[in-house]
């Protein structure tokens, strides 16, 4: 069962508090365009149950949100989705996916405040809706990492081809990912938490 908007309002649960043994806790955005998998991909790797702000599409996003690949999508997420996951006794992330239609995108700023670094979730049969996503991370100099989100039929194509398309640097990691499958899912927080590592322990550059 999954949270709606009305019980955002509800208070804390039990359940969504640290655990004792817990040192660190990190923010993580997920990121992507419309219908990606970033609401699949939180609720499959939650250890918690996730919180997720999803309406029903209505007639008002007709001409509006772009469906183009997803016809049979029904419901889109309006805020954020909210969940958790404990990489280890001490190390706990907090999961915050981003809506991804444009017109949601003003919400953006506010969930990528403290965070320390976000996954884009990307579809190959809608590449280029990606483009724009990792456009605002560089600009505000979130770290990422690419998640190629397995979509059953979805075209595959080698990961180069599609680290060029989408003009990545090399030192960004690019991973595949089934947002529905748990295990792949925290592959790639696993895949993040390392980059952000690297990033951290890396030598200063030489002027």
């Amino acid at each position: 069962m999954d949270y709606r908007i009305s019980d955002a309002y509800a208070g804390p649960r039990s359940e969504d508090y640290l655990p004792a043994s817990a040192a660190t806790a990190v923010k993580v955005v997920i990121v992507g365009g419309f219908g990606v998998g970033k609401t699949t991909l939180v609720g499959s790797v939650s250890e918690i149950r996730p919180l997720t702000t999803e309406e029903t599409m209505t007639q008002a996003g007709v001409g509006v949100d772009d469906l183009a690949g997803v016809e049979e999508k029904t419901e889109t997420t309006v805020a954020m989705d909210f969940g958790r996951i404990s990489i280890n006794e001490r190390l706990v992330l907090y999961l915050f996916g981003t809506p991804g239609q444009q017109r949601f995108w003003f919400l953006w700023n506010g969930l990528f405040e403290g965070a320390l670094g976000a996954v884009v979730l990307v579809d190959t049969r809608r590449l280029e809706v990606s483009y724009e996503v990792v456009g605002h991370l560089e600009e505000r100099s979130v770290p990422f990492v690419v998640a190629i989100n397995t979509f059953p039929g979805a075209p595959s194509y080698p990961m180069r081809d599609l680290r060029s398309a989408m003009d990545l640097p090399d030192e960004v990691p690019m991973v595949e990912c089934d947002a529905r499958d748990r295990g792949s899912c925290r592959d790639t927080l696993m895949a993040l938490m390392r980059y952000l590592h690297s990033l951290t322990t890396a030598p200063p550059e030489r002027q």
